[in-house]
């Protein structure tokens, strides 16, 4: 809820007013507790664990304001842009529980930390293995293989290798539908080479620009990610293919609140209202606001 609606929410059930700077100022405190105290949980695990776990992660731009020291008019010192914020899931095969964690700052080394502590939270142990699904970003798979090692696989989202595939197609057969769909049959059985076969009497020669050769960039993009396509095996041990999971956690974990119209963030803040809403998100907010009782108490 913007903070401008929660003064007429106090008002409704409470009776009392509160301005919108105090609102403001009370909700970054809290979230600067909360990502204060955050723990990553990072220590391999000494329990056997869940046979699978599904662990997801995805970056995705929110609005940004960074405002001049040196300017004497603050108004006029404001720059404002789009940063990546970094969101991760994870669960154990079956269950409908959700871990989640992320990141503003810290960079994807922290990422990688934060996929591996919801890991370690939905009951991934030391003979777990670990199952990935993203977007063919090279960062997460190298956080997926740092991190996890043997204990973990990553896969590209068969979608999004998909519309690589459909923009080639049109050049490929006359018949472009039956051809994506034939090629989508390959996949899914691991007949990659046979993809990138029938893709490589098409490809456009060198002079011609990338974001017109959609065939070369196909071939590349499949070519590159050769040991990221075990779709078989996922879809014999009912693994997921799809990332759909971290895309829609972006939706009502962060773009919810962090992407509302006319909405730009201090960059300290936007960790601060991550902490709030991944606390929300996991159910721990009744435990948060019993440790404040228990300090006041005290």
């Amino acid at each position: 809820m913007p903070f401008a609606q929660v003064n007429g929410k106090l008002q409704e059930h409470y009776g009392i007013e509160v301005s919108v700077s105090s609102i403001r100022s009370i909700t970054e405190h809290h979230g600067k507790n909360l990502f204060e105290q955050a723990e990553t949980n990072t220590d391999w695990p000494s329990e056997v664990g869940a046979e699978y776990v599904i662990a997801e992660t995805d970056g995705g731009m929110v609005p940004v304001v960074t405002i001049s020291p040196d300017a004497d008019d603050k108004r006029k010192g404001k720059q404002l842009g789009w940063q990546e914020l970094r969101l991760c899931i994870a669960h154990e095969l079956g269950s409908r529980t959700l871990h989640f964690s992320g990141n503003f700052s810290g960079g994807v080394e922290e990422t990688g930390k934060q996929l591996l502590s919801s890991a370690i939270n939905a009951n991934f142990g030391n003979q777990t293995y670990l199952h990935s699904v993203g977007d063919g970003a090279s960062w997460i798979k190298r956080q997926v293989d740092n991190k996890f090692g043997t204990h973990g696989h990553y896969l590209i989202d068969f979608m999004h290798l998909c519309e690589y595939l459909a923009e080639a197609s049109v050049a490929c057969s006359d018949d472009s539908e039956s051809w994506l769909d034939k090629q989508k049959i390959r996949l899914k059985t691991n007949k990659t080479n046979q993809v990138l076969e029938a893709m490589m009497p098409y490809i456009e020669p060198p002079a011609v620009a990338d974001e017109m050769a959609p065939v070369r960039k196909a071939y590349r993009y499949l070519h590159n990610r050769r040991d990221q396509v075990d779709y078989q095996s996922a879809i014999e041990k009912e693994l997921p293919i799809g990332s759909g999971e971290i895309e829609s956690a972006h939706r009502y974990v962060v773009q919810a609140r962090l992407k509302r119209p006319g909405a730009w963030w201090l960059p300290e803040n936007i960790d601060y209202m991550l902490a709030l809403r991944l606390c929300r998100i996991n159910k721990q907010w009744d435990a948060y606001w019993q440790n404040i009782n228990l300090q006041i108490a005290c």
